[in-house]
């Protein structure tokens, strides 16, 4: 059983440069694929480096869920992700800013991003939790809700009315809000505030809503600027933008192109964001569109993501971060990753297992725990059940995206994507297993 985490000291938080790195900001590109767009590289923030490509942990509410920071720190975590809209509303922007920003509220001590809310134009608009294979085999509609829900969100020109999903009340969300709560957060990377579309939406609403997210992505520009101005004398702050278009080609192209020629008062944008609906079968196409059209010395985002040959798909099609909230959330339902796929550490088959969760894991779980511990946890409702799978799983993420940058680096990316993917879906549902 491999114990490098527990007995030694190669992770941690001396390992994510805590100290400002002389308020810089900076993507610098290195080892690339054949296609010219995966590429390794690394990005420099005012509160250390990330090495990419890199899996940003999803911290919604200043917190990985069910984990400690300094756990997500010593299972090799380069930088956390939180959402600018529900910290708006709970704890308050402005408390966050009082405690020192984000980091400092959170004791997170290496680099962090902030949305900017635009997601939930699109979650609370229209009740869809999450858009990655969404099946768009129904009639394309401008009025589309989930079913069962109330739509919380109002788009205009100017900008978004929400209802609060904690109490009701009534909010305003507009690009230069956006942008003052994400100064307040004080993340090193923010996005500017955008349209999130779903892939239900007619072709005519989505040419309307890209266009709409290019004059918004004009007024974040002008904003940041003058925040920045403001407040000199804090870290710079590095804004993205972000590219919509849904599932159209020329509208991807062109939005992608229009962000990186957009200047206002000779602000460009340090980086770029792939956003929107996704369907699953066409991730891969869409994340390529974006890519070919962005600049190769400018970091590439992706908003979300979900299982292991999404990542290697996004990786590969010129991707040098991505967020992904499954780990944590998969893991609070019993859900676990392995080398072999992925199965419920609930189930019968786990009751009598005195093996840890993964032989060739070197995360906290699996060096101290077995399968029939955790099983036990998760019979007997016990908090510390979605802990332990939570740090597993995201121990898991971080070291197949480390061992992804390692392949393009020497050149054994192919071999290596081959090798591990039909290791993981060589069987059927893992859930069963």
């Amino acid at each position: 059983m491999r114990r490098e985490i527990v007995e030694g000291r190669s992770l941690g938080f001396d390992q994510l440069t805590p100290e400002p790195v002389d308020g810089r900001f900076g993507f610098v590109p290195g080892a690339s694929l054949p296609n010219g767009l995966g590429r390794s590289g690394v990005i420099t923030t005012p509160h250390g480096t990330i090495r990419t490509p890199a899996f940003v942990a999803v911290g919604t509410k200043a917190t990985v869920k069910a984990v400690l920071p300094e756990s997500m720190a010593a299972l090799g975590a380069q930088a956390v992700l939180a959402n600018a809209y529900h910290l708006y509303l709970q704890p308050g922007a402005d408390v966050i800013a009082a405690a020192g920003g984000l980091g400092r509220f959170m004791n997170w001590p290496g680099p962090t991003f902030t949305d900017s809310g635009g997601f939930q134009v699109m979650s609370l608009g229209v009740g869809f939790k999450k858009m990655l294979a969404m099946n768009v085999d129904s009639l394309e509609d401008d009025d589309v809700i989930a079913a069962g829900k109330t739509r919380l969100a109002q788009v205009d020109d100017d900008g978004v009315t929400f209802t609060s999903h904690l109490d009701g009340s009534q909010h305003r969300f507009t690009p230069e809000a956006s942008m003052q709560i994400q100064h307040q957060l004080g993340a090193d990377i923010i996005f500017a505030f955008d349209e999130c579309t779903t892939l239900l939406n007619t072709r005519h609403y989505q040419e309307r809503s890209v266009a709409r997210t290019q004059r918004w992505a004009a007024r974040c520009l002008a904003e940041h600027r003058r925040l920045t101005r403001a407040h000199a004398s804090l870290p710079r702050q590095a804004l993205f933008a972000v590219v919509q278009g849904a599932q159209y080609e020329d509208l991807r192209r062109q939005a992608a192109r229009d962000l990186v020629s957009l200047v206002v008062d000779g602000l460009r944008f340090d980086g770029y964001g792939i956003g929107g609906a996704l369907e699953k079968d066409n991730l891969g196409t869409i994340v390529r569109w974006v890519c070919e059209e962005l600049p190769e010395d400018k970091a590439r985002h992706l908003l979300g993501i979900s299982e292991p040959n999404d990542i290697f798909t996004a990786i590969e099609n010129g991707v040098d971060t991505f967020d992904c909230v499954s780990p944590s959330r998969v893991a609070r339902n019993a859900a676990v990753y392995t080398a072999r796929g992925r199965f419920n550490v609930n189930t019968a088959a786990s009751r009598r297992n005195f093996s840890p969760i993964d032989e060739d894991c070197d995360c906290y779980t699996c060096t101290r725990y077995t399968q029939a511990y955790l099983h036990h946890l998760f019979k007997a409702r016990e908090m510390l059940a979605a802990t332990l799978c939570t740090i597993h799983n995201e121990r898991f993420v971080v070291r197949l995206v480390d061992d992804i940058r390692s392949s393009i680096e020497n050149g054994t990316f192919v071999d290596f994507k081959i090798d591990f993917l039909s290791r993981y879906y060589a069987s059927s549902p893992q859930s069963d297993r």
